[in-house]
């Protein structure tokens, strides 16, 4: 088995970074929420499907378990991200003790292979222009194959690229093996073609470098802009929320089930 490529849990909690602007809390958080929502949908003539993505997903941890306890409080479809180098029988048979309470919630999907950065300069990426192909296509063909094998028929074929990011080579070999959409950042390149869906999450909720009430700001704005759009997709990484972003992220979740023009989707429904 391949090593997990993460930190290693301490006491159940994973150590990386959390985001500046989650260090202090948002007292009116629900309203304000509120009122974004509010804003966004009245740009919006129509039902507005909104979606969630949870990103780095394999190891069961505290954070893991908070985090799907709020999207079945709320009913919230959730699309969960796997490393497939991550995951085990055994991480697997403690996830799917939390995840049977309401297996209709989740979409299990794959997340690259090991989640390792190959390249040496500019942004990080798994499946970039420093590999050779036949190391891409060996890479997601053993991934895919881990997670059908343990997975089973829960596995849902949708590529999440690690740092939502991916050459064209990456496309066209997922494409060849069967999976039937990718998910990334909206208007990444290169364009997806031939009808191959690009599910875009607008929203990234905890990886985000700006500081504070600034940052804040621009986050409410951002939720706004993608409700307008009639589809705005939402990105989690379970493994850098603290208290103040799991508080956050449980007032979107209560303001976006009070707006009755918002329907919550899953990836089945996007794809």
């Amino acid at each position: 088995m391949v090593a997990p490529a993460e930190p290693r849990p301490r006491g159940g909690l994973v150590t990386v970074a959390v985001s500046p602007i989650w260090g202090k809390p948002e007292p009116d958080a629900y309203l304000l929420l509120k009122e974004c929502i509010d804003r966004g949908s009245e740009q919006f003539n129509g039902q507005i499907k909104v979606f969630f993505r949870a990103d780095d997903i394999g190891v069961p941890s505290h954070r893991f378990t908070r985090l799907l306890g709020l999207f079945a409080k709320y009913r919230m479809p959730l699309a969960l991200a796997v490393v497939p180098a991550w995951l085990t029988v055994l991480r697997w048979g403690q996830i799917k003790t939390i995840a049977d309470t309401h297996p209709l919630l989740w979409c299990w999907h794959q997340h690259g292979w090991r989640h390792v950065n190959h390249e040496p300069v500019g942004k990080k990426c798994e499946f970039g222009p420093c590999r050779k192909e036949n190391e891409i296509y060996s890479d997601l063909k053993r991934g895919g194959e881990r997670l059908r094998k343990i997975l089973g028929d829960r596995f849902f074929p949708v590529f999440t690229p690690p740092w939502n990011r991916c050459d064209g080579r990456t496309l066209n070999i997922i494409k060849k093996q069967g999976f039937i959409a990718v998910s990334r950042n909206p208007g990444a390149f290169p364009e997806t073609r031939g009808g191959f869906p690009d599910i875009g999450v607008q929203v990234d909720l905890h990886t985000r470098k700006g500081r504070g009430s600034t940052d804040r700001r621009l986050l409410f704005d951002e939720i706004a802009h993608g409700l307008a759009s009639g589809a705005c997709g939402f990105m989690i990484h379970h493994r850098r929320m603290n208290r103040t972003a799991f508080a956050f992220l449980e007032a979107l979740l209560r303001a976006l089930s009070d707006c009755r023009q918002v329907k919550p989707v899953g990836f089945e429904t996007l794809v």
